[in-house]
């Protein structure tokens, strides 16, 4: 029988790349975003289905269910990023405006995992694989960004314990520097993409690519013994260890 995979945030970067290379797998792939129209070019670029709604909005989540597949063996939550790029930081002393920037890097980046997960447990078959993109800001930092990537591993944990009689693993892939997404959106300076690389190992800044062959092996059924895992695909700038 033919494996079905979603891939939420499918239409760019990291999450077009795994939704592209499941496709060329033979997977019956979907993708998900909030971006309708782009969604669905992307999908037929690619040999996809495309399913648009906010997976941070329950009713949003729960209406799109009847669009899903009804058994899902591969789950990859990529849809997120760091809502504090190109807004106002809020100024000293408004607690108000602080905490609703943390609040919006929660719901972005935990907030729709959990929603999304939560929503298709049901659908998992046995031995299914969720993989969540996750980042180095988890060990490293960053503010809301960083609490939220770091509670990701947290729920991985306990989902992995949860679904693990199932044979269903659960993991994360944490990226450190990757280029060729809309992450940054034009705030990346020249210094700080030089500082960054230089953290590296091996010299240079990584690519979709290189997260999607490390989410394509935790979604193969050869990595049924690999659950509750931070995979780190960042050049050595950090090391899981």
């Amino acid at each position: 029988m033919t494996r079905t995979a979603v891939v939420t945030g499918g239409a760019t970067g990291i999450g077009r790349e795994v939704a592209a290379r499941f496709a060329a797998e033979g997977l019956d792939v979907v993708i998900t975003g909030r971006r309708a129209e782009l969604l669905a070019e992307v999908a037929k670029e690619i040999g996809a289905r495309p399913v648009a709604f906010d997976a941070t909005d329950p009713e949003a989540v729960t209406a799109a269910l009847a669009e899903l597949p009804e058994r899902v063996d591969v789950l990859v939550n990529n849809a997120g990023g760091n809502t504090d790029r190109g807004a106002t930081p809020p100024a000293e002393g408004d607690l108000v405006a602080l905490r609703a920037a943390w609040l919006a890097n929660i719901e972005a980046n935990l907030i729709s995992v959990v929603l999304v997960t939560e929503a298709l447990r049901p659908r998992l078959v046995d031995d299914a694989r969720v993989v969540t993109i996750g980042s180095i800001a988890a060990r490293r930092g960053a503010a809301g960004y960083g609490a939220a990537k770091a509670a990701v591993e947290a729920w991985t944990a306990g989902t992995a314990a949860e679904l693990g009689k199932r044979g269903i693993t659960v993991n994360v892939v944490s990226p450190g520097l990757i280029e060729e997404t809309e992450f940054f959106g034009g705030t990346l300076s020249e210094s700080r993409r030089t500082m960054l690389v230089d953290q590296t190992m091996n010299g240079r800044a990584g690519v979709p690519g290189d997260v999607a062959a490390a989410v394509e092996f935790l979604c193969s059924p050869e990595a049924g013994h690999m659950t509750g895992q931070i995979l780190h695909v960042n050049g050595g700038a950090y090391l899981g260890r």
